[in-house]
C-alpha cells in the first residue's frame, strides 16, 4: 500500500484537530504544527470536509474542527476521503478483477490484501493514535521482527 502525501497530510492534519478537538484551528495553524505547505492543506481540508470528517467555521475567530469526537473517526475514512478507496488494481475493485489460466486464484489474494489493510486503517481511531494506545492486533504487527525493516 503506497500513502501519497495527499494521504499523509489528511491524516496528520486529523490528528492535530483531534488534539485540540472540539476546538477550531486555523489551517496556519495546522499547516505550521505540522510543517506543510498552508495551500495544499486547505484543498486537502475541503476533501475532509465534503465527507463530513470535519466541519469549518467562517470568520476572524474561524477555523476547521472535526465533525464527530476523535473516537469515532478512523484513520480508513481520513485516507477514503482524500485517496478513494483503500485497494485497487489497475483501477479496478479487487473483486472485480478476473484472469485466466494460472492466475485466476489471483482475486482471492487481492481481495485479501485490501482485508488486512482495512483490518489496520479501519480499526485504528484518531483518539487512538493521538493517546499512543494503538489496539493489541496493531501493536503485534509492529512489533514482528521484519516489520520495521525494508524489502
Amino acid at each position: 500500500m503506497q500513502i501519497s502525501a495527499r494521504g499523509d497530510y489528511a491524516v496528520r492534519a486529523a490528528l492535530s484537530l483531534a488534539t485540540a478537538y472540539p476546538s477550531l484551528l486555523s489551517t496556519q495553524a495546522i499547516a505550521a504544527e505540522q510543517d506543510m505547505p498552508r495551500k495544499f492543506l486547505e484543498a486537502v481540508l475541503a476533501d475532509l470536509r465534503r465527507a463530513g470528517i470535519v466541519r469549518a467555521q467562517r470568520g476572524a475567530e474561524g477555523g476547521y474542527t472535526l465533525a464527530r469526537p476523535p473516537r469515532e473517526v478512523t484513520v480508513g475514512a481520513v485516507l477514503r476521503a482524500v485517496e478513494g478507496p483503500l485497494a485497487g488494481v489497475r483501477g479496478l475493485r479487487p473483486e472485480e478483477t478476473q484472469y485466466e489460466g494460472s492466475a485466476q486464484n489471483l482475486p482471492g489474494l487481492w481481495v485479501a490484501v485490501r482485508a488486512a489493510v482495512r483490518r489496520v486503517v479501519d480499526e485504528v481511531s484518531l483518539a487512538e493514535i493521538v493517546s499512543g494506545r494503538l489496539p493489541a492486533h496493531v501493536r503485534k504487527l509492529t512489533a514482528l521482527p521484519d516489520a520495521w525493516e525494508p524489502r
